[in-house]
Parts: C-alpha cells; sequence; structure tokens
C-alpha cells in the first residue's frame, strides 16, 4: 500500500519539483485515467516496484506484445513499462541503445514509443525512421483481449503519423514537410529510390523498342507496298 500511495504522490501535480519533460511532469504525457489504471494494475505493483535502467531491460525481454488497455480497461506490460520510463527519466544514451539493441524487440519498440512521447520532433524523425527499415515481427494486443500480427516498420510508421497509439493520445507532431519548409529537416530519401529510378530505365528502354519495332514494320510494309503488290480496285 506505501508503494502505491508513494506512486499516486509521485503522479499528483500538486507542487511537484522534479524534472520535466514538454514543461510539464513526464508521467502526465499519459492520461489520468490510463495512469490510475497502471497503477491499480498487478503488473505495476508486482514487476514495476524499486526497478531502475538496468531491470527494466530484464522485464521488457520478457513481455510478448504491446498494447494499451484490453478487456475491462487492463493495461498491458507494456504500457507499464512505458510509465516506468517516464519515471525514471533515463539518460538520452540509454534510451538509444535500448532502441538499437537487436536482441530484444520489444525493448525496441519500448523505446520507440518512450522517444515519440518524450523527444523534440526533429529527434523523433531523426532517430525513428531508420526504423521504417526494420521488418521484425510484433504481437499487438487489441482491445477485445485478442492478438493481431504488425511490424516494428508499422508501428514506427503510426507513431510518426497518428496522433493515438498504444491505448495513449501523442503529443501532436508537425507534418514532416512542414519541417523541411522550415530548413529543420532535410528532404528524406526513400530507401526505395534507386529501385524505382531503375524501374523507371526499363519502362523508358521498353517503349523505346516499342517504338523502333512499331517504325521498322511500318518501314517494311512500306517497301512491300512499292514491290509491285496491289492494293487497290484499279490495279486489278
Amino acid at each position: 500500500m506505501s508503494h502505491q500511495a508513494d506512486a499516486k504522490r509521485l503522479f499528483d501535480s500538486r507542487g511537484y519539483a522534479g524534472a520535466t519533460i514538454h514543461n510539464q511532469n513526464p508521467v502526465h504525457l499519459l492520461e489520468k485515467p490510463v495512469r490510475d489504471r497502471i497503477i491499480e494494475s498487478y503488473y505495476w505493483k508486482e514487476q514495476c516496484f524499486a526497478i531502475n535502467e538496468a531491470t527494466l531491460c530484464d522485464r521488457a525481454a520478457a513481455i510478448s506484445f504491446i498494447g494499451g488497455t484490453y478487456g475491462q480497461q487492463k493495461p498491458t506490460p507494456f504500457l507499464c513499462l512505458a510509465m516506468k520510463l517516464l519515471q525514471l527519466m533515463p539518460e538520452r544514451d540509454i534510451v538509444l541503445e535500448y532502441l538499437r539493441q537487436e536482441e530484444f524487440k520489444y525493448l525496441s519498440a519500448l523505446a520507440a514509443f518512450y522517444i515519440r512521447l518524450t523527444f523534440e520532433a526533429k529527434e523523433v524523425y531523426g532517430i525513428l525512421e531508420p526504423l521504417l527499415g526494420d521488418w521484425r515481427k510484433l504481437r499487438r494486443r487489441t482491445r477485445d483481449g485478442g492478438y493481431a500480427l504488425t511490424y516494428i516498420d508499422q508501428f514506427v510508421d503510426d507513431l510518426l503519423t497518428k496522433d493515438r497509439v498504444c491505448g495513449t493520445s501523442l503529443r501532436k507532431l508537425p507534418q514532416r514537410t512542414v519541417l523541411e519548409d522550415l530548413g529543420v529537416l532535410d528532404v528524406r530519401e526513400s530507401a526505395l529510390g534507386e529501385e524505382l529510378e531503375a524501374l523507371d530505365d526499363d519502362d523508358d528502354e521498353v517503349m523505346e523498342m516499342e517504338v523502333n519495332g512499331g517504325g521498322e514494320e511500318d518501314l517494311s510494309t512500306s517497301e512491300r507496298n512499292g514491290n509491285g503488290v496491289a492494293h487497290s480496285d484499279s490495279d486489278g
């Protein structure tokens, strides 16, 4: 019970004097109903008590799906660990290590979610966009309690384009094109750019061959006409 009381005091905005993210208590980046459900959940009480940045890795390595709340608004372990990260506020280098290690894909997904919640827009795009080429599979817990298949690249695309992911309202992210126009971001080159250019070149070659082939056919027809082949009734 003392742990629960301490958690509620931490999440209370009144008199909060700790570090802030986006000018607010970090855990308030999650909505209050979600925070309340997390604090009341068995996973939070049993698995998120007295853990640090290192032991959180063990917890993340053990989870087997992402998601927000499901069933009777029960929070997933993924969401509980996200709030624990907001409480711990690990150093930037630690978060990036979570993201870029390749052994535990759900730890990478958790770090991506935390980065989307806490980092500035320029960093969000710059850090997360490389994961759009990561096709590792993820299981997602749906609101009805079932499961759905997704991929890290799809999850990251949702983080970059949607306002709500894993049952959480995300801070509005400026569109990439807006940041490009402002000179904040360079124009992103598609990873498929070279392949698309190659396809365009192939299409041009095919069209050229068709045009040249048609010309030769017309020419041979003209030559046959000149060889005395009758083509009108008057020739008979």
